[in-house]
């Protein structure tokens, strides 16, 4: 008698592509939002918003760090929820929402180092006359950018919904 060994199917691992796009209030973080979410609807895959909260430099009294930290934490769910209706609108799917508290490009490289899905870092550049933006121009830097284990992709703030439409 002989006996057929089945060979049972390792489940697939097959993760979807994550853009992580930075939000804020600004106009040109609404611009990388809309491109992440129709490059994610165009790919199939998803969008991670992260918002950071910088450190607050007030050292007085604990009860009003406190309160500063609260409402601080309270703008950054108004913002991630503004924007995460934004991609669903853009592109039907849910998404990520990350606050972290500390120096934003650490916090960045944290949120990328520990999900091995986020393929694409995404950021608004602002289209005034004063730069792209502090964001942009630390991470532009030599000393960061090498540093990073994905792409950095920069999205004009000046874009049209028609222009990152068909780009995307």
């Amino acid at each position: 008698m002989t006996s057929q060994a089945t060979q049972e199917k390792a489940p697939e691992h097959n993760p979807r592509r994550k853009f992580l796009c930075v939000v804020d209030a600004s106009p040109e973080c609404a611009t990388a939002t809309q491109f992440a979410a129709l490059r994610a609807k165009n790919t199939g895959g998803r969008v991670s918003l992260l918002y950071v909260i910088q450190p607050s430099d007030f050292q007085h009294w604990a009860s009003v760090k406190d309160i500063m930290r609260e409402e601080a934490r309270e703008e950054a769910e108004e913002i991630l929820k503004a924007h995460a209706k934004r991609v669903h609108e853009v592109s039907g799917g849910t998404a990520e929402c990350i606050i972290r508290e500390g120096k934003i490009q650490e916090q960045i490289l944290e949120v990328i180092n520990e999900d091995h899905d986020i393929r694409i870092l995404v950021l608004g550049a602002a289209s005034g006359n004063e730069g792209p933006g502090p964001l942009v121009s630390t991470l532009a830097g030599r000393d960061l950018s090498s540093r990073f284990p994905i792409p950095v992709l920069v999205v004009p703030g000046n874009l049209t919904s028609e222009e990152i439409e068909a780009l995307t």
